[in-house]
């Protein structure tokens, strides 16, 4: 052998061993958000460093949704499961223990400084129902009070906010490689709310006082962000159909408060729908909390705020 393949092996054999020696890049954790207005906040923290799971198509309701293996496979791979909590996702208590035994479960309706709102009894709202959307937030709850508590919560801008801000702190502690980036990609995050919060006030503005009627009473947090006007749901729980007075009621409601917009949504069926409003002179629109016509990612969380404001504006606008 020459010595000039000596030195080639020499070489290569080195350069091998430097390689072992060095210390492994640090592995990203592994991240799981249920719904996908979560996902995508948790997707934009998590920009340019790794891509979150999804756990839930955003044509399925949380409320009904049933557990495939892989989302079985997601959970038990995680390092951390970002869920909103036991009054949305009910099918995912026991999965959470049993599955992510080792993941970090962050609850954001645990999160200190979430702004959470109690839950209405559905059927026709009273006056004050209107004003009940407007409690200042608590830092302190239990387990208990938050099953009280309306689960939407991410349809706040500033909720949204303290999620980015979970997230961050979470995927800072986990990660502190790409703490860094995390918190620069936060930033970035919340100009996007602020901008978002300033669009939709003024394209909400002009229709505010303009009654209303909801099939799924999942809104709130969105009518007190902008002061709008809710007279009823058709449904409290969507998996349980109301019943004929109950649709009586609001069909009442609706011809006395002159409401002639109703709003079903894409996860439910619209059969009810079309019966409330059989006969009366109403328009049917969609309001959509999850953005299920939407691709997953960064941007969902946006383009489902922007659309659901668009879909209210139309069916309220008197000349529209």
């Amino acid at each position: 052998m020459s010595q000039n393949s000596r030195n080639l092996i020499v070489a290569a054999l080195s350069g091998a061993m430097l390689l072992s020696a060095a210390p492994a890049a640090a592995e990203v954790p592994a991240v799981v958000a249920t719904v996908a207005p979560v996902h995508s906040l948790i997707a934009g923290v998590m920009a340019g460093v790794g891509t979150p799971t999804l756990l839930l198509p955003p044509s399925a309701s949380p409320h009904t949704y049933a557990m495939k293996p892989s989302d079985a496979k997601a959970l038990s791979e995680a390092a951390v499961v970002f869920w909103v909590g036991e009054g949305l996702e009910t099918f995912l208590q026991r999965p959470l223990k049993v599955l992510a035994t080792d993941a970090r479960l962050v609850e954001l309706a645990a999160v200190e400084g979430m702004t959470l709102l109690p839950v209405r009894a559905g059927g026709a709202f009273d006056a004050g129902d209107r004003d009940r959307v407007h409690p200042a937030a608590s830092d302190e709850h239990d387990a208990n009070e938050q099953t009280a508590h309306d689960p939407h919560l991410w349809l706040s801008p500033s909720n949204a906010q303290r999620i980015v801000a979970a997230a961050v702190a979470t995927l800072g502690d986990l990660d502190p490689a790409n703490a860094d980036r995390y918190r620069r990609n936060a930033a970035l995050l919340d100009d996007r709310l602020r901008d978002l919060t300033a669009e939709l006030a003024e394209q909400l503005t002009p229709v505010r006082d303009q009654p209303y009627v909801v099939f799924h009473d999942a809104y709130q947090y969105l009518e007190s962000s902008y002061d709008l006007r809710p007279v009823g749901s058709i449904t409290l729980h969507p998996e349980q159909p109301p019943g004929a007075g109950r649709l009586a009621e609001l069909r009442d409601k609706m011809v006395e408060l002159g409401a002639d917009c109703l709003f079903s949504e894409p996860q439910f069926k619209s059969d009810i729908v079309a019966a409330l409003v059989a006969g009366l002179d109403a328009r049917i629109a969609v309001l959509d909390p999850l953005g299920s016509e939407f691709p997953a990612g960064s941007d969902q969380y946006f383009e489902t705020m922007r659309a659901m404001a668009q879909s209210i504006t139309r069916c309220l606008s008197p000349n529209s």
